[in-house]
């Protein structure tokens, strides 16, 4: 496609941006001579934020390649990695389409941003106990008057400060500056984009090669929930791989389900319990690729550390997400998106761009999914270092660390809105879903040779067993 001035002048940050995740998973800068762009249409913020999520996703793609280099060295040479920006933006909302039904609100009644007698905070209570935590706090019943209310009363510090102590989930809203000068500011930028260490060499044979489907025959054991985690493994599952989702069984996502779980099984094992820890550790055994969103000592906690997860499955290409970094005081600290965004100043340079009192967001949770596709990145180029070498790895990433490289990025072209989704948007399929009929938006990544193409719909959490097929 031929793009406008205007267009090519907004994409002069694509290939700098390309260049940064690519390198961060040990990718060589000629690669990206294989990228090729089409679409105008942006996502609305005062980052570059379009540049940004297709340069996530054109990494993904990159990585993709580069594997079936490796696979068939003759074969991929001239493959080209192209990628709509157009859809990736709307893949950076929701891919699913409902024909006749109509998915859960996202948020529940409290979750939102709330006013403080010195700033602003977001409360994230969808989880219940998540809320439960919130609420005892605030000493309120689940009215969103009465929340902002007590709200009004506290320091948004002191009380994002009480809430994570009673195990909830909360963000006082803070700059750009003042994230630099923060204790785990000051970690998470010292931190690399991806944090890769030496696996295990692998014990038995590697996959055989399916031409166009090179993930055909592997298995992903998906420890993920909300969403980054759950974006990598869409991905690997598009690709061919078995993709086993396991949630504690008090977990549920009704508004994401729909979209994230295509391609995928999902079941339920509590990792508290020894007997389903045991299991656990038989089906990851079997696993070529572990994605897991566990806060850094959550696993260790149960005796299944980095090491311990080696030793399991020698070659495993073990991949993991925190919200706020894998150093620093918050380490630990629960996190999702929408808080990152309020803790490192996206929400507070939106909020002084539109010239408004209160926090202005990313339109859509563009820290998890490109963080999602960032993950698929390294797990790609895991297994081809596993492909080549026989050796697994562990790589680690973070919502707070990918937020920074957008945030080097503010906007510098005139802003070209979406155009209106269109039915040549959608796949020609219909997905008989759990919940009805749906549509999907058409994949906005195509690579020379390779086919995604997803095996299942997409279904419930918990609806299948926790076993390889």
């Amino acid at each position: 496609m031929t793009l406008s001035l205007n267009a090519m002048s907004a994409q002069s940050s694509q290939l700098p941006l390309v260049q940064q995740f690519w390198s961060a998973a040990n990718g060589a800068a000629q690669d990206l001579e294989a990228l090729r762009f089409q679409g105008e249409g942006e996502l609305s913020s005062v980052y570059e934020l379009s540049s940004f999520a297709s340069a996530a996703v054109a990494a993904a793609g990159l990585a993709l390649r580069s594997l079936a280099q490796a696979q068939d060295p003759g074969s991929a040479v001239d493959a080209e990695v192209r990628v709509d920006r157009e859809g990736v933006a709307r893949w950076f909302g929701s891919s699913i389409r409902p024909q006749g039904w109509s998915l859960p609100p996202v948020w529940d009644v409290v979750a939102g941003d709330y006013a403080c007698a010195d700033g602003w905070i977001r409360l994230h209570t969808n989880a219940p106990h998540h809320r439960a935590a919130a609420l005892a706090v605030l000493g309120v019943e689940p009215d969103r008057a009465r929340v902002a209310g007590a709200v009004a009363g506290w320091s948004a510090q002191a009380l994002e400060s009480a809430v994570v102590a009673a195990g909830g989930c909360a963000a006082a809203l803070r700059s750009w500056a003042q994230w630099q000068q923060h204790p785990q500011g000051r970690a998470v930028l010292s931190e690399p984009l991806l944090d890769w260490q030496a696996g295990e060499p692998a014990r038995r044979s590697d996959w055989d090669r399916v031409p166009g489907r090179p993930l055909q025959g592997l298995r992903v054991l998906d420890m993920t929930r909300v969403l980054a985690g759950p974006v990598a493994t869409r991905v690997l599952a598009g690709l061919g791989a078995e993709v086993l989702r396991i949630d504690p069984p008090d977990w549920d996502e009704p508004s994401l389900a729909p979209d994230m779980t295509l391609g995928k099984r999902c079941a339920r094992l509590d990792l508290r319990q020894s007997g389903d820890r045991a299991r656990w550790e038989a089906l990851l055994a079997q696993a070529d690729v572990l994605v897991h969103g566990y806060r850094s000592d959550a696993l260790d906690g149960l005796g299944l550390g980095a090491q311990r997860r080696q030793q399991i499955r020698p070659g495993l290409v073990d991949v993991s997400l925190d919200a706020y970094g894998f150093t620093g005081p918050w380490a630990g600290r629960r996190g999702f998106d929408s808080l990152v965004q309020m803790s490192m100043g996206i929400a507070e340079a939106g909020q002084r761009a539109k010239g408004v009192d209160h926090p202005v967001p990313l339109p859509v949770q563009a820290l998890d999914h490109a963080t999602g596709y960032l993950l698929a990145t390294a797990a790609l180029r895991g297994l081809t270092q596993r492909w080549q070498q026989g050796r697994g790895c562990r790589v680690r990433a973070s919502l707070a660390r990918t937020g920074a490289v957008l945030m080097a990025w503010p906007r510098q072209s005139p802003q070209r809105p979406l155009p209106a989704e269109t039915a040549e948007d959608w796949s020609a399929e219909v997905e008989a879903t759990a919940w009805g009929p749906a549509r999907r938006l058409r994949w906005p990544l195509e690579v020379t040779g390779q086919q995604f193409a997803w095996a299942r719909p997409a279904g419930p959490l918990g609806s299948a067993e926790p076993a390889w097929p």
